[in-house]
């Protein structure tokens, strides 16, 4: 199998890479010009805004599956730098459609990675979330998701192109930004333990409950589905069990060789939050056997480990 990661600079696409070069596939990734891609894999700089770039690197490498992961990925970010959000999310993902559609190649299978945020405001009772609950996007950075999924369904039907939508839920582990809760806790943790600031941690809203899988676990996924999606159907990937974010601070900390006080910060709290996302995986456990398997205790015991060796402890 040959594969092509659009985006495999990022924290999910070096995971990718790794995957995919253990189950022996052939591995291409692209990355903007101020990146570098970890991993063994051939690499092209390309700018997903710049669609005549696009057409001409698949009619080159003609791979078999495309793993759609640039984005700009985070709820905070997405507030601060909207229509940047948008142009990424949205106008990127339709240059690459395009191009694909042009392709000297006509059965490639491409996969539009999107998220659980997408869900957004959950009518009552509606969890676990099934791939058909309607989407009521509560921010910015998922309602460009949703639309990314919106059009990946109307280009499958449209044109019979082999495209399959994935709503992501919450992935984290070792080398994810600490702009994310649980590489935040954790380098915050390590920091404190390396006598870099005093103890004293600052947190945001503590009572969403959110579904976290291991991005180890979420990139077996995506190799399933390169393999076995089908196409222009939508797939939930998570673990399909929520948590608070009082949960993992209080693992976090609980892993802590030193006492740490707890402090709310004003600045953390987001201008909209969705109290519970919770998944249904049964049609991608049903269509590839895919369910994840590292505990959240594990993750996070593994990121901090991460954050203790950036910080020299």
């Amino acid at each position: 199998m040959k594969a092509l990661i659009i985006g495999g600079a990022g924290f999910v696409g070096g995971y990718l890479i790794r995957e995919l070069n253990n189950a022996g596939w052939e591995v291409y990734a692209t990355c903007l010009p101020n990146e570098e891609i970890k991993g063994e894999c051939k690499a092209y700089k390309l700018d997903i805004l710049s669609k005549d770039e696009i057409k001409p690197l698949l009619d080159e490498i003609k791979p078999d599956v495309i793993y759609h992961l640039a984005a700009l990925s985070s709820v905070s970010v997405s507030w601060k730098k909207p229509q940047l959000t948008a142009e990424i999310n949205i106008v990127g993902t339709i240059n690459l459609l395009e191009a694909a559609r042009e392709a000297e190649r006509r059965d490639m299978k491409i996969l539009l990675i999107g998220s659980g945020e997408e869900y957004g405001f959950i009518r009552e009772g509606a969890c676990p979330l099934s791939e058909s609950e309607p989407l009521n996007p509560g921010n910015i950075y998922a309602a460009t998701k949703a639309c990314q999924g919106m059009i990946g369904e109307i280009y499958a039907r449209a044109y019979k192109m082999d495209i399959v939508m994935v709503r992501a839920f919450n992935h984290s582990g070792p080398e994810q930004l600490p702009i994310f809760v649980i590489a935040d806790f954790c380098k915050q943790i390590a920091e404190i333990e390396a006598g870099m600031h005093e103890p004293v941690m600052s947190v945001g809203n503590l009572s969403a409950m959110r579904d976290f899988t291991d991005v180890r676990d979420v990139v077996k996924a995506y190799k399933l589905l390169g393999e076995k999606g089908v196409s222009g159907r939508v797939y939930n990937v998570g673990r399909g069990k929520a948590v608070t974010i009082q949960y993992i601070l209080d693992t976090a900390v609980g892993m802590s060789k030193t006492p740490i006080e707890v402090k709310r910060d004003p600045a953390r709290m987001r201008a909209s939050d969705i109290p519970l996302i919770e998944p249904d995986i049964s049609r991608i456990n049903a269509d590839t056997g895919w369910k994840a398997e590292i505990s959240i205790e594990q993750t996070i015991r593994d990121t901090l480990d991460y954050w203790r060796g950036k910080c020299g402890d």
